[in-house]
């Protein structure tokens, strides 16, 4: 911008309003009494150039220079208020925590910039604060690494540990389930077996009980026989009986009689040698009052003959 003033009575004030980034280092102690580096960044800008220039001076020369170092005084007192906050946070946290919690770092100097009297009085606004990075000295560097390193080892022995503990118990658990299934099997096979007894069993009792039958069944028909026979005997005798008792009831008329008067009655069919022989057992009866009989051998063969 071109223009002209009266330089012995006017001044001139330049104030810059882009925004700046202001890198910061701090070496801060923890909870612990361990120390730490905090390295950062600020962003901020002049957001009311009026205000800023009621307090501090950035008056320029005829070539543009600032009279007095005032600029400068900005970023200091950023610092400043940057510092105050980061330590009041760090004093807070142990070693460990610092480490691993930045983005609380962050957010605390950001709030604590940002609502400072310092800044709101120089008309500054505080874009963003970013932390990036806490580390602790070479030493305790080396301690932790060589703790985490101890600790990750520990883990990965505890890894192994656990993985090998884990197939044992699955090994376990196998054999467990195999031995399950051979008593699951071996009780199958009793209870196949008590099966096979009780159906044996079932079955001799079913035969004992069918020869208990046939026996019975045998008895029966015996008894049944017995009885057929003994009553066929009973019929029998009666039905001799009383064959007996027509046959003697028929002969009855004939028993007192004498055989020759049979034999006269029955004269029918009887032949001339058959007279012969009666008569030759009438000799024989009467043989002591024979005295002498001659009897030809003609009439002998005649009674011999078998022709009638």
């Amino acid at each position: 911008m071109a223009f002209f003033y009266f330089a012995p009575s006017s001044s001139i004030v330049s104030i810059p309003l882009e925004s700046n980034d202001l890198q910061f280092v701090f070496k801060e102690s923890t909870k612990d009494y361990q120390e730490v580096t905090v390295q950062g960044q600020i962003t901020y800008k002049i957001n009311d150039p009026k205000q800023l220039a009621e307090s501090l001076d950035f008056t320029v020369n005829s070539k543009g220079k600032y009279i007095k170092d005032d600029h400068e005084k900005i970023q200091q007192r950023i610092i400043n208020e940057a510092q105050t906050a980061s330590s009041a946070i760090i004093q807070q946290l142990s070693l460990k925590e610092s480490l691993r919690q930045l983005q609380k770092i962050e957010e605390h100097i950001f709030q604590n910039v940002q609502n400072s009297k310092a800044v709101k009085m120089l008309g500054l606004e505080i874009m963003s604060v970013n932390v990036l990075g806490v580390t602790p000295n070479p030493e305790m560097a080396r301690a932790l690494e060589a703790h985490m390193r101890e600790s990750l080892q520990k883990e990965a022995d505890q890894a192994i540990y656990e993985r090998r503990n884990f197939a044992v118990e699955q090994e376990r658990m196998i054999k467990e389930s195999e031995l399950n299934t051979e008593i699951a099997v071996e009780e199958k096979q009793k209870q196949i077996a008590e099966k096979k007894m009780e159906t044996q069993v079932v079955k001799q009792d079913n035969d004992q009980r069918l020869k208990e039958m046939n026996m019975k069944s045998t008895i029966l028909l015996e008894e049944q026989k017995q009885k057929l026979i003994d009553l066929k005997v009973k019929n029998e005798k009666k039905e001799a009986d009383a064959k007996e008792y027509v046959l003697t009831a028929s002969l009855k008329p004939y028993k007192e009689l004498d055989w020759k008067t049979l034999m006269a009655i029955n004269s029918k069919g009887i032949q001339a040698k058959d007279n012969i022989a009666l008569a030759f057992r009438e000799l024989a009866e009467n043989a002591d009052k024979i005295g002498t009989i001659n009897i030809s051998p003609e009439l002998l063969d005649s009674i011999m003959s078998t022709k009638k």
